[in-house]
């Protein structure tokens, strides 16, 4: 060797050391993940030690060197494909869950660059794994190509459809999102197979008009907030229209069934004429702190009453007290046997339209519950009950005609009271 060439020589020798170091700064970070910025730490060492490794082999080609630094690099190169896996796999998550289509789609756009890293990384493993030509080589190299390929299996099994839930553990108005957005947007629909009310929810897909968004269910479907949104965006563009298209969809013709509206006939026989409020009941073990409390809906019916209104209780069974004065209790109708079969969808929304042109209902109050949100879709005016502005439901508002929310403060009584008084004016 040169007398020149000694100083690159031992430059050399401390990028292949630090390139070695690098990697060992990185496998520690990755065993220990929680560590505040770990993850990012452990990128950036192993990026290092690519780069470092890289350098060494641009700058000698000493063969003892170059073997022991291209050790060094495929590790690197396995490590940085596994983790881009890992990374990919939890970002789609975070994607798949996110609030609006858009925000969903942009969180894939990130995880295919994502899934284009760890690819990049397992093919240049393999030209590492060929020039180090040994048994152990070509297994790391193995590893590197088995994570890149199962990073792309996660965009290739990406799911676009929107879940109807069909278990009585769910949220039952959700199912007026799924299919409203469906008839309104085309998106795609799964059902969870063998689901207690699979059968009602293929019935009402069925008479909805909505049989072919019908997808064969697989896991990681987007999430369902994103729903509202979407219905909004079409109420927006044409409200009329679209009002239109879901009363026709979710009521059929006729549009009230015999049966259906002598139950309610029956229901409401001994009550005197007049115009109609629904005050809807919620109690549920998901988000609890959204459940009526038996004061308010106390307060509900005076204003009702107040403003000429009949107070109709709705929903969950009455907890709290005895049906307030003059209100009339149709709480837990849906588990009449009318309301259990499997046309029960659209029996349920159907009780609703008859209330409304044969009974003088003019509109419905209660918490934020899914339940009201099928006949507000339908045109019923609405007012929905919250303590702070609902990100997901206020969609509605302005969209969605005489959806209103109404956030508890000291403004909101007299809101309250104005808009009853409204609804019970002559039309």
């Amino acid at each position: 060797m040169t007398t020149g060439a000694a100083p690159a020589t031992r430059d050399v020798h401390d990028l292949e050391r630090e390139a070695a170091a690098a990697l060992a700064e990185a496998r520690d970070l990755v065993n220990a993940p929680r560590v505040a910025g770990g993850r990012a730490r452990h990128r950036a060492a192993l990026d290092r030690a690519i780069g470092l490794a890289d350098a060494v082999l641009a700058a000698t080609d000493e063969p003892k060197t170059v073997r022991r630094v291209r050790t060094t690099l495929l590790a690197a190169l396995v490590a940085r494909a596994e983790d881009a896996r890992h990374g990919a796999a939890q970002l789609s998550l975070g994607a798949q869950r996110a609030p609006t289509r858009e925000a969903c789609d942009d969180g894939w756009l990130r995880v295919e660059e994502i899934v284009a890293v760890a690819e990049a990384s397992a093919h240049a493993a393999a030209d590492v794994a060929r020039a180090l030509a040994t048994a152990a080589a070509q297994r790391r190299g193995r590893d590197a190509a088995a994570a890149a390929s199962a990073a792309r299996r996660l965009v290739n099994e990406r799911n676009h459809a929107y879940t109807f839930h069909a278990d009585p553990g769910f949220s039952f108005g959700e199912g007026w999102y799924v299919v409203a957005a469906a008839v309104l947007s085309g998106v795609d629909v799964q059902l969870v197979p063998g689901q207690p009310q699979e059968a009602q929810a293929l019935r009402f897909l069925r008479d909805a008009g909505a049989l072919g968004q019908l997808r064969p269910h697989r896991p990681r479907p987007r999430a369902n907030k994103q729903l509202t949104e979407i219905v909004a965006r079409a109420f927006r563009a044409d409200p009329d229209g679209a009002q239109h298209r879901l009363r026709a969809a979710f009521l059929g013709e006729p549009s009230v069934a015999a049966e259906v509206a002598a139950w309610a006939d029956r229901a409401l026989d001994s009550v005197s004429p007049g115009r109609k409020v629904l005050l809807w009941v919620r109690h549920a073990s998901h988000d609890a702190h959204r459940n009526t409390a038996y004061p308010e809906l106390v307060e509900l019916s005076r204003s009702a009453r107040a403003a000429s209104l009949i107070p109709v209780l709705v929903g969950d069974a009455l907890r709290g007290g005895e049906v307030p004065a003059g209100a009339v209790d149709l709480t837990l109708f849906w588990k009449q046997p009318r309301f259990q079969g499997e046309d029960m969808r659209r029996a349920q929304l159907q009780l609703f339209e008859h209330l409304r042109a044969a009974h003088g209902l003019v509109g419905q109050v209660g918490v934020t519950t899914a339940g009201m949100d099928g006949p507000a879709l339908m045109g019923l005016p609405t007012m929905y009950l919250t303590d702070a502005p609902n990100v997901r439901m206020r969609e509605w508002v302005g969209a969605v005609p005489g959806y209103l929310e109404v956030v508890r403060d000291d403004h909101s009584p007299a809101l309250l009271d104005e808009t009853l008084r409204r609804w019970a004016e002559p039309r």
